[in-house]
Parts: structure tokens; sequence; C-alpha cells
């Protein structure tokens, strides 16, 4: 019997029409566009505007676009695992608001808290699904509404991060395409360089929480910076020396969009060129669990089926890690 493997069928994303440009930061905090665009790589982000509207909006979007165009009827899909760290509630997951607002009846669902590597982490989570042979048709979401816990006072985070993302379907495969391999690490020690101190269970929100601007997030950046070059880069290439993947074999790598100078430094460790490199910092910022369905969704029409993609993230926690998967499907 030959093998399963979890292959993405169809990827879709989800994008707000408001452009908050480094321009109208200048406005806000002490930057300017020079400054931003050189340490971060970053021209605009998307920020959801409307009030009462949550990260489900996103993961909605996308899996709309996902069942049009894979011709998938809503009640066939099995699963919805929904990545993020901006849940529109503490409970229910947001994955089952997806499943309410797209028709999903017989779908259960979860979230997936590992801040930006929580794609991958559910990917991987997703595939073992498929593979267990028992579900055929499993959606990942990877979203975040990061403009909802973002000081808009503080230059050191406020120019970073957008709202955004994107979902895809893994079907069961036995050809030779799908999630080949993955390698997933985390390290607790990492906590208070990059994390939203309040909010949950051990600091509840109380007035002086609130006063203290303890429900935004908080990075030390140089810290965060040194880890993510670091592990993301590595493992990376752990996923390739694993696999026996040269830098030519690999077509595209599809890196967490941090910090273009940790995506460089990323491929730069694998050997590979600029022109196998996913990018897309500059019009999205980071979007935490959405950039690398953003990605997947923006180079789809470049993709071929059987192309090697190593997919790379590190996120708050700290979480890090790298999948190596055969794309399934040429775009019409």
């Amino acid at each position: 019997m030959s093998q399963i493997r979890a292959a993405i069928t169809a990827v879709h994303g989800y994008l707000p029409d408001y452009k908050l440009t480094n321009q109208e930061l200048e406005t806000m905090v002490e930057t300017n566009d020079e400054w931003i665009t050189s340490r971060t790589g970053i021209k605009e982000r998307r920020i959801i505007k409307e009030q009462g509207v949550g990260t489900s909006k996103i993961g909605v979007e996308s899996v709309k676009g996902i069942l049009e165009k894979s011709g998938t009827k809503p009640e066939e899909v099995d699963l919805i695992i929904c990545a993020t760290v901006t849940p529109d509630h503490v409970f229910p997951a947001t994955a089952n608001l997806i499943a309410k607002e797209t028709g999903c009846v017989n779908a259960f669902g979860f979230d997936m808290s590992a801040a930006c590597s929580g794609f991958i982490y559910g990917l991987t989570t997703g595939a073992m699904y498929i593979q267990s042979g028992n579900y055929k048709k499993v959606i990942v979401v990877g979203a975040d509404k990061m403009s909802s816990i973002i000081n808009y006072k503080d230059r050191a985070t406020c120019i970073i991060f957008g709202d955004g993302g994107g979902a895809v379907m893994l079907e069961p495969s036995t050809e030779d395409v799908g999630v080949v391999d993955s390698i997933h690490k985390s390290d607790g020690n990492g906590v208070e360089y990059l994390w939203m101190k309040a909010g949950g269970s051990k600091f509840p929100a109380t007035h002086e929480s609130v006063d203290n601007d303890e429900h935004y997030v908080y990075q030390d950046g140089k810290t965060v910076f040194k880890f993510a070059v670091t592990n993301m880069a590595d493992y990376a290439a752990k996923i390739m020396e694993k696999n026996n993947l040269t830098a030519e074999k690999v077509d595209w790598l599809v890196p967490h969009q941090a910090n273009k100078r940790i995506v460089d430094a990323t491929s730069n460790r694998m050997g590979i060129g600029e022109d196998k490199v996913m990018m897309n910092i500059e019009r999205y910022g980071n979007t935490t669990a959405g950039t690398i369905p953003l990605l997947l969704w923006d180079y789809e029409k470049q993709l071929k089926k059987g192309d090697n993609l190593v997919l790379a993230a590190f996120g708050g926690g700290f979480t890090w890690g790298a999948i190596y998967l055969k794309w399934a499907y040429d775009s019409k």
C-alpha cells in the first residue's frame, strides 16, 4: 500500500482594506519611513478598522475562498484548525466560529497558539490527522488581528505588525507530493522577551494592568532578533540536511515574515538566492500566524506540482521550526 501524505490542494487568503503606511505611523510615533524600511523591510500593513470584527473574519473569508476554489461542500470538511494568538474570545475556539459561519457543520475544530510559528505547527498537526487515514479534508487557518493587541504609542512593535491571514486545504495523496517532514522546537525561557503579560489566568485584567499597558505585545527586539536569526535559519538548514535537499533542489523558501533581515539570514544559511525566497513583508508587515498562508496565496500561480518548499518560522514563547513539503498541483 502506498504511503498516505497530506497534500495542500487549495489555498486562499484575506486582507483588510485599510492600509497603515509608514507615513501615517510618522504622525503617531517618533519614527520615519527610512528607519522602518531599513530595519524591517516594511512599507505598509493592513488593519481591520470595523468595530466588533475579530480574527474569525479573516478565517471565514479564507475558508469560503478555499471551498469555492476546490469545489468542496462545507459539510464535507472534517476538521478546522485555527492558528492564532488573537482569538475572538478566550473561548469558544475561533475555529468553531469559522466553522459556524462557513457552514462546516460536520467539522470539529480547535485553536492553536504558538505565536508566529502557529501555522506550521498547525500544518504538521493537520497532516497527522490526514495520515491517520480517518480524515479526508482538513483546513488549517493561520490568522491574526494583531492591531487588537498592539500599542500604537510603542514604536518597537507598532511598526511591525498587521492584520490578515489565510488557509490551506489538506487532503490525502499517494503521489510524491504533500508534507514530507517537519521539525518543531520550543523554549519557554524566552517568554518575557516577546509576550503579552496580562489577560490570562496568571495576570487577569485589572484597572492596574490596563493602566500599565500590560495587555499589549511587549518585545525585546535585540534578543528576539538574535534568537530568530539563529533558530529559524538553523532549522531551515536542518530540514534540508535531514532530507538530503541541496540548495539547487529547493524551489522555494517560504519564511515567516518577521523582518527582512531575518529572512535574508535564513536564505543565506540555506545557500539559496533571493529569486527563490517568497516575500511580501513590505505590503503586509508581520501578521504572526498569517504570514505563511499569505505567502502561499500570493505566490500560488508561480508554484508547480512537485516543487520543493521549505517553510520556516520563529515566534514568541519561543517557538520555531521548519517543514519540507512538495507542492501538489499546477495553478490554473
